[in-house]
């Protein structure tokens, strides 16, 4: 394959999620539509320039604090912790929640030398003591780093006396109980509703 293409071919296949064949269809789709490929090449450019994090919440924005923060009728009294601004855009197709976010950037991770210096969880607990927050749900992921993370949150905000969630965990919809883990097991019983 001449250079400049597999040069194409080796960027997209870094991406998540797009494989050599996946990146092979997008370059052969973008050399047939030039026109598509300029406007993708421009969009792309301009990205870093116009979508920044949200001051308050670490959400993506367009400049300043992101929908969101700036709805009023949210309820300005509850937070949600996320990792990543990739997982409110998931929260809020459920139509479920009602409240503000927070994102983390990242979770407590020793391996990785990540700890809580390295998320902004600092900035959680100051937005918690001045915004008067009530209740800080914690929408983390399911494993070790998300327990250290949610464990380390705790004791930072246990001392202001907000109350501190989880969402419930357990087997996803669609899945049956012989290919689920024990501990998911665990977290769906103790994670159980009432009918």
């Amino acid at each position: 394959m001449i250079p400049p293409l597999e040069e194409l071919l080796q960027t997209l296949t870094r991406l998540p999620g797009i494989g050599r064949r996946s990146a092979e269809r997008i370059v052969f789709f973008l050399l047939n539509h030039p026109e598509e490929a300029r406007a993708l090449a421009e969009v792309i450019r301009s990205l870093p320039e116009r979508v920044k994090r949200c001051p308050r919440c670490g959400n993506l924005s367009e400049g300043g604090l992101c929908p969101i923060c700036r709805d009023p009728k949210r309820d300005q009294k509850t937070i949600c912790v996320v990792a990543h601004p990739w997982e409110i855009m998931k929260l809020e197709r459920t139509g479920e929640y009602r409240g503000l976010y927070h994102v983390l950037g990242g979770l407590i991770s020793p391996a990785e030398g990540v700890g809580p210096r390295d998320l902004s969880i600092e900035a959680l607990v100051k937005r918690a003591r001045m915004e008067k927050v009530e209740e800080v749900i914690l929408a983390l992921e399911p494993r070790l780093e998300g327990e250290l993370t949610a464990m380390h949150i705790l004791e930072r905000l246990k001392p202001l006396g907000v109350k501190v969630s989880q969402i419930a965990q357990g087997i996803p919809v669609g899945r049956d109980l012989e290919v689920a883990d024990e501990v998911t097991l665990a977290k769906a019983l103790r994670g159980r509703i009432p009918l």
